[in-house]
């Protein structure tokens, strides 16, 4: 009886175990499948190596002029679905180490000071992003993509400046790191963000939005 009684616990903690595991590894597997189609694209077509890699959530998935903003480097967008910064270290191994790039261009934070996540906090998360791209790519430049002010979540300026700010001082102290201020350049001389900047739903950019990005990162890629 007692043994079977211990059967039962072990059983139990081991189902506990796999549920909890199930359920921490949730939020970075939800975008399996379009990291699948990433590498079903490179399957079919191969990039090329030593690339300049645009990645992070739908600011740089959406930015479908990429390679034609900056016709002398070589390119590769890699952004995907409404990302947050541990969602890209989650897949660093898939979706950004096999591309040996030269430098990786990271938007992401966004999103995560959106789903309540500090700026301690993606601080945090952005040097974890670092650290696990390093252990592959010790050379390879990884520049930060300031956080955006949009209109629609205008709410929340003071955290992502707060986010941006802790990154910018955090990069000051490693040459390989570069931070690209994207936000004061954004902002009208009323502190607010400039809504021509962005689409119907004042989040995500249109042309003039991308247009601004395009002057402003340049800089970096010669």
């Amino acid at each position: 009886m007692k043994h079977t009684f211990l059967k039962m616990i072990c059983v139990v903690a081991i189902f506990a175990t796999v549920v909890q595991a199930q359920q921490s590894a949730a939020p970075a597997n939800k975008w399996e499948a379009e990291i699948k189609k990433f590498e079903e694209a490179d399957r079919k077509n191969a990039p090329a190596k030593d690339v300049v890699l645009f990645t992070g959530s739908s600011s740089i998935r959406l930015w479908q002029s990429l390679a034609q903003d900056f016709p002398q480097v070589k390119v590769l967008n890699r952004g995907f679905g409404g990302s947050e910064i541990a969602d890209s270290t989650f897949y660093v191994d898939r979706m950004i180490v096999p591309y040996q790039p030269r430098m990786i261009l990271l938007y992401a934070g966004d999103n995560d000071i959106a789903n309540n996540k500090t700026p301690q906090k993606v601080v945090e998360d952005y040097k974890a992003f670092v650290s696990r791209v390093r252990q592959k790519l010790p050379i390879t430049r990884i520049a930060f993509i300031s956080i955006k002010p949009s209109p629609a979540r205008a709410s929340l300026l003071e955290s992502m400046r707060q986010a941006n700010e802790m990154i910018k001082d955090y990069v000051s102290h490693d040459q390989s790191l570069v931070y690209i201020d994207v936000f004061s350049p954004m902002l009208g001389v009323n502190g607010k963000p400039r809504p021509e900047l962005f689409g119907p739903d004042n989040l995500h950019m249109n042309k003039e939005g991308y247009r601004l990005w395009k002057s402003v990162i340049a800089p970096y890629l010669r």
